[in-house]
């Protein structure tokens, strides 16, 4: 299994001031046509990573082809993030006319705006950026990097920490590279290749994890990882005050025509939900060594909550860092992670399949409505992430539709299997009954049946 890691936080600190003000010079044209691009690619062209330069730029010939490859990047992940957002507006517009319930209000479509690149990124290859081993001087390399003028490419000193040679020791470095532009500096990014050996068979044990805000892991065994509750939950209700606090002083100095208006983001926080993210999969990996891991395949972009506190707590808790990271968790052990529908996985009842909205009277308890199983709902979800871990035909599905048709199907097959246990049971001397009688409820119940609530029935 071949894993390329990412060796980050190499300062670019050693250089003198004219070498970084061409490199500014170069990353400000840069910039500016990946944007152009970047628009020609979300609107008018489809985006093509080969496509031949046809906007102007005093960029070398070279330099255009590394900024078509990374805008068609930008621009095709927006394509695909926006085209899976609008199917789930049109499969909640779909569902939502089946019910037609007046007190819900309809789902309604907002048009996706065109990405804008704030942050200054160079995405290079060997063509533009290279690393030069250094021989004669106390330096571990020289990075070279062509500039807008032909021939005169300039060479700045890297100085290597000791974990970053520990990392480069023996490995062979990828060519792709990436420099990165901070209030603190320029930083560049290298990556290496590993090979790491499989843990994991196809006879080894499978685990589900259903990922959430007040858990951020949950297991299908029923173990809870992380939480965005607590320390971080008190951190981001002071962060919400004070960014209502800034976005009024930032309406007043846009009326008096400032420009540079302070900034709303709190990079501080998003840092320390990534650490308890990644805190919580280490966790959850060091007590499923040996495991394959189902997860599923959330679209965040889609996640809508009437409350707006609730949209805010989502967009703070950062829900799409965590497949990212149990995948890499998962790649870097060498254990096998497959990512499942996510469709109707938190609405169906593990043990029947019944699906519907009213099996979740409240946001951690799952309670079905046909079977009456009673569960926690992160459980149930994370149940159902592991039982589809080598489901064929859910995988064959190729719409939320299908998804919902087959799980339809496989609730009514329950139906007629536990109705044939049930006339089994009955033809059976008394004693047979007894023994059926005391399985959890199986073929107690059929699909339009309501039971009370467990806190009802007291």
């Amino acid at each position: 299994m071949k894993l390329t890691r990412a060796v980050t936080h190499i300062r670019l600190s050693d250089a003198n001031a004219s070498k970084l003000t061409q490199l500014d010079a170069l990353a400000d044209a840069y910039m500016r046509l990946c944007q152009q691009y970047v628009t020609a690619f979300c609107t008018d062209v489809e985006p093509d990573k080969y496509a031949d330069a046809w906007l102007p730029s005093p960029l070398l010939a070279r330099w255009q082809r590394a900024v078509i490859q990374h805008a068609a990047g930008v621009a095709q992940s927006w394509r695909t993030n926006r085209d899976r957002a609008y199917q789930a507006y049109l499969d909640e517009l779909t569902e939502y006319q089946a019910q037609a319930d007046p007190q819900r209000a309809g789902p309604t479509w907002k048009e996706w705006q065109i990405p804008t690149l704030k942050q200054t990124v160079i995405q290079a290859n060997a063509n533009v950026v290279a690393l030069e081993p250094s021989e004669d001087s106390t330096f571990d390399y020289w990075l070279r990097i062509s500039t807008l003028e032909m021939g005169q490419p300039i060479r700045l000193p890297l100085k290597l920490a000791a974990y970053h040679r520990r990392m480069l020791d023996g490995k062979r470095i990828n060519t792709s590279m990436t420099l990165t532009r901070k209030p603190s500096g320029w930083w560049l990014t290298v990556s290496v290749h590993e090979q790491i050996a499989a843990t994991t068979t196809d006879e080894s044990p499978v685990v589900g994890v259903d990922v959430g805000i007040v858990n951020l892991l949950t297991t299908s065994t029923g173990k809870h990882y992380g939480t965005f509750h607590g320390k971080l939950a008190r951190r981001h209700k002071l962060d919400r005050e004070k960014r209502r606090r800034k976005a009024k002083l930032g309406a007043c100095l846009k009326k008096k025509g400032v420009s540079e208006l302070p900034s709303l983001t709190n990079q501080r926080l998003a840092r320390h939900v990534r650490q308890e993210i990644n805190r919580a999969v280490n966790q959850f990996y060091a007590d499923h060594a040996g495991h394959q891991v189902a997860y599923e395949d959330l679209d965040v972009r889609t996640m809508r909550f009437r409350a707006r506190r609730m949209n805010a707590y989502l967009y703070a808790s950062n829900l799409a860092h965590l497949p990212r990271q149990i995948a890499w968790g998962a790649k870097k052990r060498g254990q096998t992670a497959q990512v499942g529908w996510a469709a109707y996985s938190s609405q169906e009842c593990s043990r029947c399949h019944f699906v519907s909205r009213a099996n979740r009277p409240e946001q951690q308890t799952f309670w079905c409505q046909a079977c009456g199983l009673t569960i926690h709902a992160d459980e149930n979800a994370a149940i159902n992430h592991q039982s589809r871990f080598y489901d064929r035909e859910m995988r064959a599905c190729r719409s939320k539709e299908a998804v919902k048709d087959l799980l339809d199907a496989r609730h009514v097959a329950y139906l007629q299997s536990s109705d044939a246990r049930s006339a089994s049971a009955r033809r059976e001397p008394a004693f047979g009954c007894e023994s059926i009688s005391g399985q959890s409820g199986v073929g107690q119940h059929s699909g339009s049946c309501r039971r009370k609530h467990p806190s009802q029935a007291l």
